[in-house]
C-alpha cells in the first residue's frame, strides 16, 4: 500500500497540533514536516522547537526534511525534538555520507533529498547507508507549485538504483490524485501531499483519493 505523508506547510499553523490529530484520524502514515532556513530555499517555516510540542499530538512518524544549509550541526536537535526520518539535501551538503552517518548514530532513519535539477547519479555511493529517497518534484521553498513531468525519468532511475535494498522511494510536490499515478508507475512508495490533503474539507477523504492509485497502477501492470 502506498503511504501518504501530508505536508503540515499546508496546515493552518495556528492550530497545528489539532491539525496533526487530525491527519492521525485521517490515517496518514507519516507527517512530513518542511524545515526550511530562508537560505538554502526563499522561505522560512519551522525549527525544533515547534517538532518538539507536536510530538505529543501523534504517534505517527515524523517525516522531518531538512532544506537547511548547513544541517549537519542541527540533526541531534531534531532528533532530539522527535523526528522518526531526517532527511538531508544532497545539495547542501559537503560530507553527505558524514551526515547520514551522524542521523543513524541518532537511531534515525537517514534521508537524502534531490532536487529537480539534480541527477539521481550524485546518491550512487551512498545508497547503502539510506533508509528513504526523496525526489522533489517542484523547486523546494514553497507550497502549491505544479508537478514537474522531467522528473518522473529520475524516479524511474532512482527505482532501478534501489534494487532490492530496502529503501522507501518518496516524492514530493505537485502530487495530487492526477499526478499521484505518474509517480506510483514510476516506482515511488511514498507520497508527499499538501494541498492535495488539505484544500478538502475532510483528510480523510483527501487522503483515500490518493491511496487507491497504487491498486490500479498494479493491476494495470498485470493485466
Amino acid at each position: 500500500m502506498i503511504k501518504i505523508a501530508p505536508s503540515i506547510l499546508s496546515a493552518d499553523f495556528a492550530r497545528l497540533g489539532e491539525e496533526v490529530r487530525a491527519l492521525d484520524a485521517a490515517g496518514c502514515d507519516y507527517v512530513h514536516v518542511d524545515v526550511m532556513d530562508g537560505h538554502f530555499v526563499p522561505n522560512l517555516t519551522i525549527g525544533p522547537l515547534v517538532i518538539r510540542a507536536l510530538r505529543p499530538h501523534t504517534a505517527k512518524p515524523f517525516d522531518v526534511h531538512l532544506m537547511i544549509d548547513p544541517a549537519q550541526p542541527y540533526l541531534a536537535a531534531y532528533a532530539e525534538a522527535g523526528a522518526d526520518i531526517i532527511t538531508v539535501h544532497a545539495e547542501a551538503d559537503r560530507h553527505l555520507d558524514r551526515s547520514l552517518q551522524m542521523i543513524k548514530a541518532l537511531g534515525k532513519r537517514a534521508g537524502v533529498s534531490l532536487n529537480p535539477a539534480t541527477p539521481a547519479a550524485v546518491i550512487e555511493h551512498v545508497l547503502d547507508r539510506l533508509d528513504l529517497i526523496l525526489v522533489m518534484t517542484v523547486n523546494p521553498g514553497f507550497g502549491g507549485q505544479g508537478f514537474i513531468p522531467a522528473q518522473l525519468d529520475k524516479i524511474r532511475r532512482l527505482r532501478a538504483m534501489i534494487g532490492d535494498r530496502p529503501i522507501e522511494l518518496e516524492v514530493d510536490g505537485g502530487v495530487n490524485a492526477e499526478t499521484a499515478p505518474l509517480v506510483i508507475e514510476a516506482g515511488a512508495d511514498v507520497l508527499v501531499a499538501g494541498s492535495a490533503v488539505f484544500s478538502g474539507a475532510d483528510y480523510a477523504t483527501s487522503i483515500a483519493a490518493l491511496r487507491p492509485q497504487r491498486q490500479r497502477c498494479v493491476a494495470a501492470a498485470l493485466s
